[in-house]
């Protein structure tokens, strides 16, 4: 693990991760990207990032800064054995105020930051990394960018009753939930929550879920980990993450930590570290 500081303070509530690699694969591959409630930039130091919708070769995109809005299918990230860079999670808020526009602008998109007319001064961002020779100061001037842009203010935040029903959906709640407790109906919902992310409440909270599971798998039993998370049950639960993430739970874990024993299938007791 590289060794930086935390996200600023000032920060945190636009950048949910900032995470510098520096990864040998062994041999060249292709790592699954899975849907997430962040917004995804990353910015390659070695080669341009290779990536393209799991199963769709055509949208493959190669680029110094790789930008991918909220999605509800698996991204395919090429690399060649090796990757160096770093990798932001940016909030749906933190869209609007670092790039000055709406998520929902970016939805279902693999982009880069010129073709998505984002600040001059982080378009400039991946030359000016590629000059530096360290790892705190490539976090350093990602943080300092990051701060002026937060600093010179952005789109206006989401209207306070999104940004709340965004918070719900992502805690679990159920969507008739969130819009009596926002007091809107769900048709005006789902019609506001598409406008700023790109997603219906239903699938925003599905992308969630799944981001929730992510956390706990291979920790407890499969059976264990639906009912905890949400889902009616262990089949549900498969079904979902066969649906989003192209492949069952215990087929993520084998390919993201070689090293976790199976103790049953997907239909069965589950997974256990």
């Amino acid at each position: 693990m590289i060794p930086v500081p935390p996200v600023p303070a000032a920060l945190r509530r636009y950048v949910v991760a900032r995470i510098p690699y520096d990864v040998d694969f062994g041999a060249p591959g292709v790592h699954r990207g899975l849907p997430s409630t962040t917004i995804t930039l990353v910015l390659p130091l070695d080669d341009p990032l290779r990536v393209s919708w799991a199963g769709r070769p055509a949208t493959m995109h190669a680029a110094w800064a790789s930008l991918s809005g909220l999605h509800t299918e698996p991204a395919a990230i090429h690399h060649d054995g090796s990757q160096r860079g770093v990798q932001l999670a940016l909030s749906v808020e933190g869209v609007r105020v670092l790039l000055g526009r709406p998520a929902a602008d970016l939805s279902g998109a693999l982009t880069d930051l010129d073709e998505a007319a984002v600040p001059p001064v982080l378009r400039q961002l991946p030359e000016r990394l590629h000059t530096l020779g360290s790892w705190s100061a490539r976090v350093g001037l990602v943080d300092r960018t990051l701060a002026a842009l937060a600093a010179r203010g952005g789109d206006p935040a989401p209207q306070a009753e999104v940004a709340h029903a965004l918070a719900l959906l992502t805690a679990g709640a159920r969507v008739a939930d969130v819009a009596d407790e926002v007091g809107y109906s769900r048709r005006r919902l789902g019609t506001l929550v598409r406008a700023e992310c790109g997603l219906a409440p239903k699938a925003f909270q599905r992308v969630a879920r799944l981001e929730t599971t992510r956390q706990v798998l291979g920790r407890r039993p499969l059976a264990e980990v639906a009912a905890t998370c949400g889902y009616a049950d262990q089949a549900h639960l498969t079904r979902e993450w066969t649906a989003l993430a192209g492949c069952t739970p215990t087929t993520w874990l084998r390919e993201e930590f070689p090293f976790v024993q199976d103790h049953g299938d997907d239909g069965g007791a589950g997974s256990q570290a």
